[in-house]
């Protein structure tokens, strides 16, 4: 299978959404468990574990690593069956700067699904500086990803990949369930998908919360990840200190049921705010009509283009057609800085210069789905959304339409997964210390689901960024204002006003940039 088809799956479940387990935790902890205590140069003791120092990160041409430290983690691959076989969990902690730290640790729960929380972080460790200050930060790849026991089928040798779901596919073929059978072959020997979705995963973090010492976490959830502290909390409120959902889906979501129309309505937004711009209306019209342009001339004539890869500037033949203009919008739309340049993209490509497209593509869309595993995706939502799928006649006409799910709806028969527990779609509730983090623009978690969540907790508030899209703990001063949360622990109070110096993008009105 060609290696491009595993990256599309990912981008198109990167919002994701799931669930739990079932465990007791006893009460109390002496805050002597909770010490992380250095037993020689470079090696730290916290709890039972040992942690060594390692590098995190994904290594690759412009991504960055640090320091951590790091140590192997077992837990039973089916938690029902403690006896069968076990799998090794990479666990990473990120010291404090304190001398005395916080016993509380800053958690943070990767999106996807798919993604590993120790390849992610480095890219997105500016945001923790200021937590960092008095708290450590804990990374678990969750199951199936990173260095947890990876559900990857990718072969280099013989050029296929784990099966993954296009962006706008053909009709499911034979090919494609004979891939996914294959997939699952190769597995075998050392995993059984069946055990990786949420509710696997949310055992296991409370297995490595008892082994730390028990101490309380701090849930930082990005996309999918907010769906796992949720799922967590529910489980283990006597594990959680405080929460932040960053771009959030409610647990009542249907994994895939609202990307169309979520794409579909932020897209409006973004194209109808060029039409009222002088500069940008009198530069490029509509853009929205010239994606729709686009898209019918792709799906009779893909184009295949010879261009430089803008990492390692080598000549490479590329192919685009109309799924993947689709996945190449909907990335664009998820940061402000990539939307303003869409508008000229689409334009320049309508004019049959495709390069500045694509040449964007390998940043935008390579980097995201390099560092996903498609495997654990399909465990995840084929356990707990696939059979409450279904397509929706109002979504046929918008860009991305209803492909998605009817590829679904044909590979989840072919992976093993396993069922959602029966109270898997009931709201949080609770007097947990809750922030939102919801972007105005956002093209797959709109800030509707943050609203939706924060009716039943009662001590929680979403900030709503204007002109912001997908994943929000990064931008302007909200590493403050985090920050501020966790010291304070109260939402309502905090001074969120250095928000409003946000807002959308210039767009590009060349390819030098905006107008001044």
């Amino acid at each position: 299978m060609n290696p491009r088809l595993r990256r599309v799956v990912i981008l198109l479940l990167l919002a994701a959404a799931l669930v739990w387990s079932q465990l007791q935790h006893r009460a109390g902890h002496s805050d002597a468990a909770l010490a992380v205590s250095a037993v020689a140069p470079d090696v730290l003791h916290m709890g039972t574990l040992t942690l060594d120092p390692c590098d995190i990160g994904r290594r690759g041409f412009g991504t960055p690593t640090m320091r951590a430290y790091c140590t192997g983690f077992e837990v039973p691959e089916n938690h029902a069956a403690p006896g069968g076989r076990h799998i090794r969990l990479r666990v990473a902690l990120v010291r404090a700067e304190a001398a005395q730290a916080e016993p509380d640790l800053v958690t943070f729960l990767d999106g996807g699904p798919g993604g590993a929380a120790t390849d992610d972080y480095p890219s997105i460790a500016g945001a923790f500086e200021p937590l960092r200050k008095q708290r450590a930060v804990l990374l678990v790849d969750q199951r199936g990803t990173g260095g947890s026991n990876a559900l990857d089928c990718g072969d280099e040798k013989n050029n296929s990949a784990t099966p993954a779901a296009p962006a706008v596919p053909a009709a499911p073929t034979a090919h494609t369930a004979e891939v996914l059978r294959a997939c699952v072959a190769r597995l075998a020997p050392t995993a059984a998908p069946q055990y990786y979705a949420t509710t696997d995963a949310v055992e296991d973090l409370e297995l490595v919360r008892r082994a730390l010492g028990s101490p309380r976490l701090d849930l930082i959830g990005v996309s999918y990840g907010t769906r796992m502290a949720q799922q967590y909390a529910r489980r283990y409120p006597q594990g959680v200190r405080a929460i932040v959902l960053d771009s959030a889906v409610p647990d009542s979501l249907v994994l895939g049921s609202e990307h169309a129309k979520n794409l579909e309505d932020a897209l409006e937004v973004l194209f109808k705010s060029c039409t009222v711009d002088r500069s940008c209306s009198t530069r490029y019209g509509d853009p929205y009509q010239t994606l729709r342009r686009l898209l019918a001339r792709l799906r009779e004539h893909p184009q295949q283009l010879t261009l430089r890869d803008p990492y390692t500037f080598q000549v490479q033949q590329k192919t685009i057609d109309a799924g993947a203009l689709v996945q190449l919008v909907r990335l664009y739309a998820y940061s402000p800085y990539t939307a303003a340049l869409l508008p000229y993209v689409l334009q320049e490509a309508d004019s049959g210069h495709y390069e500045p497209l694509l040449g964007q593509a390998q940043v935008v869309v390579g980097d995201v789905s390099d560092s996903m595993t498609g495997g654990m995706a399909l465990s995840v939502t084929c356990a707990e959304d696939a059979d409450r799928l279904k397509a929706n006649p109002a979504d046929a006409g918008t860009v991305m339409g209803n492909a998605l799910i009817e590829w679904l709806l044909a590979a989840c028969p072919q992976w093993p997964h396993g069922a959602r527990p029966a109270d898997f779609g009931e709201p949080l509730s609770g007097a947990v210390p809750v922030l939102l983090l919801a972007g105005e623009r956002d093209p797959v978690t709109p800030p509707r689901y943050a609203t939706q969540i924060a009716r039943t907790l009662p001590r929680a508030r979403v900030l709503q960024v204007a002109g912001q899209g997908h994943g929000l703990v990064s931008v302007g001063c909200m590493p403050r204002i985090l920050d501020e949360f966790l010291r304070k622990l109260d939402a309502r109070s905090l001074d969120a006003h250095c928000l409003d110096q946000l807002g959308p993008t210039p767009f590009f009105i060349d390819a030098n940039g905006s107008n001044p």
